[in-house]
């Protein structure tokens, strides 16, 4: 479902990502672990195409999307959940889920989202910035899951959030992968987290992936060994 082949890119002169590759079929679940400044949003923002890629390709369902726009890679079934979360804080929660349905053929928020977050239903009529960091995250999650996507991308989802609700956020997304069949890509350092939610965990250093393996096959001592400090 999403293929990133030998992708290269650039800050300036200097270059963030050396050739990252890696695969995830549909209905997969991966985790990219790694420290700050490791390299994860560069490569989240370079496969939605915030960021341009110097060499290499991303595929999404067999369609190249190396050189689209950000827009153009929503319509091919990219959704994204940006580290920080980006909630518009003015909009209601209500509003919010809905400027993911621009470009939809429906302006209906399908009963489903309310259905994996109820508190967001609860909230529905609040404005986004008066919600708690882990209900913003929530909403950040639903709002991409409106556009359809074939792929969802969450860039660190459990930063400053109380481990209650890392728990839900975990069991919500597993149920997505039972409800729709989509890919999850995820950037994170809980490694807890990523246990709960992905069947294959990488790590990235220096803008290379360095480690790959299963869930049952992870060594979780060398993980975060990686992720120490």
């Amino acid at each position: 479902m999403l293929n990133v082949s030998d992708v290269v890119v650039n800050y300036g002169q200097s270059e963030a990502l050396h050739g990252i590759s890696f695969k995830a079929e549909r209905n997969e679940a991966i985790a990219i672990m790694g420290r700050n400044g490791m390299g994860k949003t560069t490569l989240f923002k370079s496969l939605m195409g915030v960021l341009p890629i110097r060499s290499g390709s991303v595929e999404v369902d067999g369609q190249e999307v190396s050189k689209d726009e950000s827009y153009r890679r929503v319509a091919k079934g990219i959704a994204y959940v940006p580290q920080g979360r980006m909630i518009f804080p003015t909009l209601t929660v209500e509003e919010n889920i809905q400027t993911g349905l621009e470009n939809s053929k429906t302006k209906h928020i399908p009963e489903e989202i309310y259905a994996l977050f109820p508190v967001l239903w609860d909230m529905r009529r609040r404005k986004g910035g008066n919600l708690s960091g882990g209900q913003q995250q929530q909403l950040a999650i639903a709002r991409a899951l409106v556009t359809d996507p074939k792929v969802l991308l969450l860039d660190e989802p459990t930063e400053g959030i109380q481990p209650s609700i890392i728990k839900d956020i975990a069991k919500a997304l597993n149920e997505i992968r039972k409800l729709r069949q989509i890919t999850i890509v995820v950037s994170e350092q809980v490694l807890s987290f990523a246990m709960d939610v992905a069947d294959r965990l990488f790590v990235i250093e220096g803008g290379r992936l360095v480690h790959e393996s299963t869930r049952a096959d992870t060594d979780e001592a060398r993980i975060k060994q990686f992720l120490s400090v």
